[in-house]
């Protein structure tokens, strides 16, 4: 999950457009024609018409442009820290009606490897964020803590050892590795002494029909319109082996950029791969 204003604050934004955008185009229109000259306008006309340039470019560029997330939790470990403030590409996947988020013009589609923010499928009101394992039509497969895609290992590399504190303040020891999947090169870990799968853990999810379990591995076929998701931090990430897949209407748009850290400063500007 990760933290931002949310569905909620994109309505709220919508309405104020609505409601100081009304006010600018009556007062235009008919209440300065009825005024006297040199007579004020009344504060409620006033103070709407001058927020209303602002809080429509604010609506347009994060709705259009780019939108501001902040993490809260560790499932991305170790590409995107707690406390990372981030932005995400609006349009990379497509120009959408902002607060109903219905797509109206196609750009691109996911590709694997990539970060995307999305509405969470058993909460919408939520904003997740994971990396694109799986596309339409992929067969999804993780044995033994190795991923594979359409039978195909994705290629790791063993890189050192990785620390860090989790949300119970429990100190957990992980390896890392560097991962290669659809053309990006990034970050994994996983905890050697995890369980490779949390059978008690798996909901019941549309389209589980598509999907096979047993204590060490599963295999999922992605279906059309559809994407699989996984969290870097493997073994600590609620994710699509556990919930689904999620559906193209859920997307929100592609993560690209750190632009905050207050803890860790030197992260800022960092790209997301």
């Amino acid at each position: 999950m990760i933290d931002s204003l949310g569905f909620n604050f994109a309505l709220i934004l919508f309405v104020l457009v609505v409601i100081t955008g009304a006010i600018w185009a009556l007062d235009h229109y008919v209440l300065r024609k009825r005024r006297a000259a040199g007579e004020p306008e009344p504060w409620w006309v006033e103070y709407p018409k001058s927020f209303f340039p602002v809080i429509l470019i604010v609506f347009l560029l994060r709705s259009f442009l780019v939108e501001p997330f902040k993490i809260p939790s560790g499932s991305m470990l170790p590409t995107l820290l707690v406390g990372d403030f981030i932005l995400v590409n609006k349009f990379t996947y497509g120009i959408r009606i902002p607060v109903i988020n219905q797509k109206v013009l196609e750009i691109n589609q996911p590709q694997r490897g990539e970060v995307m923010v999305f509405r969470y499928p058993e909460n919408p009101t939520l904003d997740y964020i994971k990396r694109v394992v799986g596309v339409p039509g992929d067969r999804v497969e993780y044995r033994n803590k190795r991923l594979s895609i359409n039978g195909e290992l994705v290629p790791v590399e063993r890189a050192d050892d990785y620390q860090y504190v989790d949300s119970a303040l429990s100190f957990v020891n992980s390896m890392r590795f560097w991962e290669t999947l659809g053309g990006h090169r990034h970050a994994i870990i996983i905890n050697p002494d995890a369980p490779a799968l949390q059978l008690a853990g798996v909901r019941q999810f549309p389209q589980r029909e598509n999907c096979v379990y047993n204590e060490q591995e599963f295999s999922c076929l992605v279906p059309p319109g559809n994407y699989f998701m996984m969290g870097d931090n493997r073994d600590s990430s609620s994710d699509s082996r556990y919930w689904g897949f999620v559906p193209e209407q859920n997307i929100v748009g592609k993560a690209f950029l750190v632009w905050w850290n207050f803890s860790e400063l030197n992260r800022i500007g960092n790209r997301i791969d």
